[in-house]
């Protein structure tokens, strides 16, 4: 054997890749005992779908298992170089299979970067069961599908994995018999973990990097010395204290909540020290003012999402600084969850209700027909009547009550807003009474 004659070691991505649900690690809310995708294979009964989730969680994976398990068709396409003539060619290939008694499952990863008449382009064959379609997708489907299509596929929702799942990962690569003599200690282990991020592809490149660098230089141990090395010297003492990850950043959320600028200061700034990512930092940062501060101090998101934009204008080490000082502000602003709570009721109340029509006064009507069925009629608009406010009025569905969702904190703005909301709420009453 020579140098050139030796077949090259696949990559750990593909040697590790899953050939069944047994051996995927992670989502076992869809893979488990009595779980959708796992009923699916086990009843023979495979439907169309989309699989929600960030990068390197198992999309591609999962679709690919449920193609062997049927014995179906599999064939790929993404939606990032494909087009209309690649659908073509995929459903052409799907009547050939079918003449041949094979089911097939056309998957389109990326789904969310076709346009609207190229998802349209499913849709038949997808409703005449020439083939089963399954979408992958890292963008919120509500927001990125079809409608038409939506309605035709279950969506099912991935998660990135937890640090555990990684650390089973980790398991399976040093069980295989070119690196079983390889170790990792816990600071090494802890550092690779979070640099992840629940990615398990990244997970596994990282560790392919780290592995290769071991044996470059004739170590049977992978240390956290060598780890800060190779993946940076910015992860230099990344988690020394055995603080993982995403207990820091929930340290970092809460000291925001409870209103403790200094405590927020220094997560914020243990998290940058230790490595991770200012851009998921200012993206936390964002949601923070959002979920706790909300209506009560509407300046905060506006500081974050500027913040936000400054990093990306100025980068590291000087966008930091604008990132610090939302923290700091964040923390110091009033509190309050109640739209964040409002919303979360009205899903759910959304959810358990039916898709009652829109009243014929709120309908818009553009056209002489829809004016002369009566749409728009009897519509009184608010800013002709006494405080631009139509007392009396409703806006609901017919015959379904305004659910009280949204209840203001009595804490900065929203103060002022549950004020103005009872002074309204006192004309309906009054315009009830006439």
């Amino acid at each position: 054997m020579d140098l050139f004659s030796q077949k090259p070691l696949s990559p750990l991505a593909e040697q590790l890749r899953p050939h069944s649900l047994d051996d995927v690690i992670g989502q076992q809310h869809l893979i488990g005992s009595g779980k959708p995708l796992r009923v699916a294979i086990e009843s023979r009964r495979l439907h169309s779908m989309l699989l929600w989730g960030p990068p390197g969680v198992g999309k591609t994976t999962l679709a690919r298992i449920l193609a062997q398990s049927f014995k179906a068709q599999f064939l790929p396409i993404s939606a990032v170089f494909s087009g209309v003539k690649d659908i073509r060619e995929a459903i052409e290939k799907a009547e050939l299979a079918l003449q041949n008694r094979q089911s097939t499952i056309l998957f389109v990863d990326e789904v969310h970067r076709f346009n609207k008449s190229q998802q349209d382009a499913f849709l038949p064959h997808v409703e005449s069961g020439l083939l089963t379609f399954i979408g992958a997708t890292t963008e919120n489907p509500s927001f990125e599908v079809n409608p038409a299509l939506l309605s035709r596929a279950q969506v099912y929702t991935l998660y990135s994995l937890k640090p555990k799942e990684l650390q089973q990962l980790q398991h399976k690569v040093l069980n295989l018999p070119e690196y079983n003599m390889l170790s990792i200690d816990n600071d090494a282990q802890s550092m690779v973990v979070s640099s992840a991020d629940g990615d398990a592809r990244r997970y596994l490149n990282l560790m392919e990097q780290l592995i290769h660098t071991a044996q470059s230089q004739h170590q049977t141990a992978i240390t956290a010395e060598l780890t800060a090395n190779c993946l940076g010297s910015h992860l230099r003492r990344f988690d020394k204290g055995g603080d993982n990850f995403y207990d820091q950043i929930s340290a970092l959320h809460k000291s925001v909540r409870g209103s403790h600028p200094n405590a927020a200061l220094y997560w914020f700034s243990r998290m940058l020290d230790g490595g991770a990512d200012p851009r998921y930092l200012s993206r936390r940062i964002v949601r923070m003012a959002w979920e706790d501060i909300g209506l009560a101090d509407p300046r905060a998101m506006q500081i974050a999402n500027d913040a936000a934009t400054t990093y990306e204008r100025l980068g590291s080490p000087e966008g930091e600084l604008a990132l610090a000082q939302a923290v700091l502000y964040l923390a110091c602003a009033a509190k309050s969850n109640a739209g964040y709570k409002a919303f979360n009721e009205a899903s759910a109340f959304v959810k358990s209700h039916p898709s009652n029509e829109v009243p014929i006064h709120l309908r818009n009507a553009p056209t002489k027909l829809m004016k002369e069925l009566g749409y728009g009629r009897h519509y009184r608009y608010a800013h002709d009547e006494p405080h631009a406010y139509a007392a009396g009025e409703t806006y609901m569905p017919e015959g379904m009550y305004e659910p009280e969702f949204y209840q203001p904190a009595a804490r900065g703005l929203e103060i002022k807003i549950a004020e103005k909301l009872a002074y309204l709420h006192a004309l309906d009453d009054e315009a009830k009474e006439k």
